[in-house]
């Protein structure tokens, strides 16, 4: 798996870039804004996206997917239960045209991800997993987690969210929505809000 990451806006979100090997094809993960940019990388890595998934459906997270995938065709994946977010939150009409949910599989570009459900940070919150990477949204940060405090966030799911990647069996590389890169491993050893679940 190939990943090129690119930060967008004013939130500083992390848009991942991802193919398998011998695809010209690959996964848009989080277009947050800046979609002009998104597109001037693609050019330049010679990729066109298949598809789009969401890790949850706030703004700085999905500002960029309507324009993506207009410019390009791609399939735009959300978990449902975000689609109900206040439009404060979201930024507006959430674009879409597929959802996926706990346990499905979705294989785009030459890759097969699984979606793990995540509540905490929002509603509809997912963790994608492919090979030995998670993209993890907001829900696990480098040291940290997202935040709980917003309508449709809850804690207490969190913590179990917390808790359900922390019991995973062998260790994976983290790539988060927002700052740097980390592993599980060094989550379920060092993280206040992962340490002990």
């Amino acid at each position: 798996m190939q990943i090129e990451t690119v930060e967008l806006g004013a939130y500083c979100t992390n848009c991942y870039i991802v193919w398998g090997e011998g695809t010209d094809g690959c996964i848009l993960i989080d277009p947050g804004d800046g979609p002009e940019r998104v597109l001037q990388k693609l050019d330049r890595l010679g990729k066109h996206p298949e598809a789009i998934f969401i890790t949850h459906g706030h703004f700085d997270h999905v500002g960029g997917v309507q324009h993506l995938a207009e410019k390009t065709g791609c399939r735009v994946y959300i978990c449902k239960e975000d689609l109900t977010l206040p439009a404060m939150l979201r930024g507006g009409v959430l674009y879409y045209t597929d959802t996926y949910a706990q346990g499905d599989e979705v294989t785009h570009a030459g890759l097969t991800f699984q979606v793990m459900q995540t509540p905490g940070h929002s509603t509809g919150s997912v963790c994608l997993i492919c090979e030995d990477v998670i993209f993890s949204g907001d829900t696990l940060f480098a040291g940290t987690c997202g935040r709980t405090d917003f309508p449709g966030s809850d804690p207490g799911k969190m913590k179990n969210s917390l808790a359900r990647l922390a019991g995973m069996t062998g260790d994976y590389r983290v790539f988060p929505g927002h700052g740097e890169n980390t592993t599980l491993n060094t989550e379920r050893r060092s993280n206040p809000y992962m340490y002990g679940l």
